[in-house]
């Protein structure tokens, strides 16, 4: 804690929060214990119960519930679709507070830091919203604004969450046996990671320097104004343009939509192969074509980092599923696993051959340009997953939101250039 003042107010509204959360989860928990204690759980119906009351907790169980919804080789299919209806926008912050805590952190007035400040939200979510602003000199900026008291809530909910884990484990060893500890962990250290905006900043700057290095300058990120931004604002650059899945949209800015997305994929690749980092959200609205034709890659709160070993590996797997070639795909997952296990990828590829004939459906119907049907890769990774450590492989993290990235750009490379195929091409893309 930063001062006394700081430590009271954590010990009241902590104990608040401490009785209404005990008040949601009681109203809850006796219909999943009931489940559970007859040995047999409606893991579907428990999932329902829990993004309910996810939903009335707001804030870090809104954000669990994305935490699950994005990690299929974490966690029970059931889980994982249900928690997709977290992943929605949610409801404002008020614009007394958001000012509130803009002069607090930047220690001024609103009128005295900006030339002027959009009441409005360009964007809410669990964890901050984006509101637009102008500089004193004249700068269009976005201005990323912590929820109120998020660190507080936070800190009193991971405590919480870290009881009501050794419970789960005690009371039904299914969930210790799934490694339920290991899982709040990495979801604990990701959340702490994506509200300091400090470490958001620095990540931008990161990516920026990457770009400079490689002298790329088909791409670019948002300037960070350091003066206007602390760990819980994040004053940037404004981004004019339109989301580069918007083919309509990029002719305004382009004659080859194809270029750009080309493009896009190449410096996105890149960043994996030669800096062992990515941007691990670029969702259609976290990459645009800027007016100026460049490409504008933003919002850095969630990114990735992986190992040679894990690369290599992403490769063969890639290249398996682009040429229809399990074994391949076998030898990537050996190869990302780092427990050296001396797992046989001829007796794994034929485990997996299901798995990949529904990986293979999900392709082809990219091509066809269906819809992304995101619940059906959760499935099909959670398959994987269990065949994996039925043969003793561990399948990081980092992996499924590499895929579920892929398979999300690979649906408008279909779209915008049916040519390219991302899977058997990756290596291509990613020449620097």
């Amino acid at each position: 804690m930063d001062s006394l003042s700081e430590l009271v107010s954590f010990g009241w509204q902590s104990s608040l929060r401490v009785a209404h959360s005990s008040f949601v989860f009681t109203s809850k928990a006796i219909g999943i214990l009931t489940q559970l204690a007859k040995g047999q759980p409606n893991h579907r119906d428990i999932a329902i119960t829990l993004r309910e009351a996810f939903a009335n907790l707001g804030a870090t169980y809104i954000k669990l519930g994305q935490f699950i919804a994005s990690a299929p080789s974490l966690f029970p299919k059931e889980y994982v679709e249900e928690m997709q209806a977290c992943l929605d926008s949610v409801r404002p912050v008020a614009f007394r507070d958001i000012r509130s805590s803009v002069e607090r952190e930047l220690g001024g007035k609103l009128e005295s830091l900006f030339h002027s400040f959009e009441e409005s939200p360009l964007a809410s979510a669990s964890i901050a919203q984006v509101h637009a602003a102008v500089t004193k000199e004249g700068l269009d900026v976005v201005v990323k604004v912590q929820r109120p008291d998020v660190h507080l809530t936070l800190k009193t909910d991971m405590q919480i969450l870290g009881i009501l884990t050794k419970i789960l484990e005690f009371i039904a060893p299914e969930f210790k046996k799934s490694g339920l500890t290991a899982m709040f962990d990495e979801f604990q250290i990701s959340i702490l990671q994506e509200i300091d905006f400090i470490q958001e900043a620095k990540n931008i700057e990161e990516f920026e320097e990457y770009l400079l290095r490689v002298k790329e300058s088909r791409a670019r990120v948002p300037r960070v104004y350091h003066t206007l931004s602390t760990k819980k604002v994040l004053t940037m650059e404004r981004f004019y343009g339109v989301p580069i899945t918007d083919e309509a949209g990029l002719r305004k800015f382009t004659n080859n939509p194809r270029k750009v997305l080309s493009d896009a994929l190449e410096i996105w690749f890149s960043s994996l192969s030669n800096q062992g980092f990515f941007h691990a959200d670029v969702h259609a609205g976290n990459l645009m074509i800027l007016k100026d034709g460049t490409i504008g890659f933003i919002d850095f709160g969630i990114v990735g980092r992986i190992s040679p070993k894990i690369w290599k590996g992403l490769m063969l797997f890639t290249q398996g599923i682009g040429i229809g070639e399990p074994t391949l795909v076998a030898q990537g997952l050996v190869e990302m696993d780092s427990t050296d296990s001396g797992v046989n990828p001829t007796l794994l590829a034929k485990e997996l051959d299901s798995v990949f004939n529904e990986l293979e459906s999900v392709y082809v119907h990219l091509t066809d340009n269906e819809m992304f049907d995101e619940s059906r890769v959760n499935r099909i990774m959670y398959d994987m997953k269990e065949i994996a450590e039925k043969n003793g492989l561990k399948i990081p993290r980092e992996f499924a939101l590499l895929m579920k990235q892929m398979l999300y750009f690979d649906r408008y490379v279909k779209s915008m250039a049916p040519e390219i195929n991302l899977f058997r091409d990756s290596q291509k893309f990613a020449i620097s």
